[in-house]
């Protein structure tokens, strides 16, 4: 991938971009591979290029809790980097995907200095805020048929793609909650089958919202 198509090094010098190259490389992951683990202490800074990858944390009854997902060209998880703590949630692959590999520590030292660069990093850092106060608004002041509508308003291709019990645990419900609610869409028109794919009445559905 063309380091300058990456929208953080967008405006950066060739000499920058050329010190970049030297101190990366782009690693390939199969769907379900974990990119990192809740815990571990973060080496360097990664950037997905290719794939969608979900971040999610495990409560005490083991259950997982999706946070976000994430598509290219995205900054994962920088926050454990810049402030030197554990990664505080787990990431794996939903699909095949690629990763550009970058030592942060010598990112850090001779890169940082560079305004551009550290601004669109702030905006990265500010975008994980508005996901984080996304995450509680719906887990704590949505019900279950508006975080339902939400998602597939939201996230078409993952409503198609992904099975019904991912969807239910990315939405924090149990599977039989979701099917209840998929069947009253069904019979409201919301969604229809159609083959192995859905057609969405995107209007009825923002109603909900």
């Amino acid at each position: 991938m063309n380091l300058r198509d990456i929208y953080i090094f967008e405006n950066l010098s060739d000499e920058h971009l050329k010190k970049i190259q030297k101190i990366s490389f782009e690693r390939e992951y199969e769907r379900g591979d974990l990119l990192f683990y809740e815990g571990e202490e973060p080496e360097n800074l990664y950037i997905l290029t290719e794939g969608i990858l979900r971040v999610y944390k495990t409560d005490i009854k083991g259950h997982e809790i999706t946070l976000h997902h994430f598509h290219p060209v995205s900054l994962i998880a920088e926050r454990a980097n810049f402030e030197n703590i554990p990664y505080p949630a787990n990431a794996e692959f939903e699909t095949n995907g690629k990763v550009l590999v970058i030592n942060f520590k010598t990112f850090e030292k001779e890169l940082l200095k560079d305004s551009n660069l550290c601004f669109n990093i702030v905006k990265s850092l500010l975008y994980k805020i508005k996901i984080l106060d996304d995450v509680i608004v719906q887990n704590l002041m949505m019900d279950a048929v508006t975080r339902t509508a939400k998602f597939i308003y939201e996230h078409e291709d993952l409503f198609i793609s992904l099975k019904h019990n991912k969807i239910a645990s990315i939405l924090n419900m149990t599977p039989e909650t979701l099917s209840r609610i998929l069947k009253k869409f069904k019979t409201r028109g919301i969604i229809q089958k159609d083959g192995g794919t859905y057609k969405i009445n995107r209007e009825e559905l923002k109603k909900l919202l």
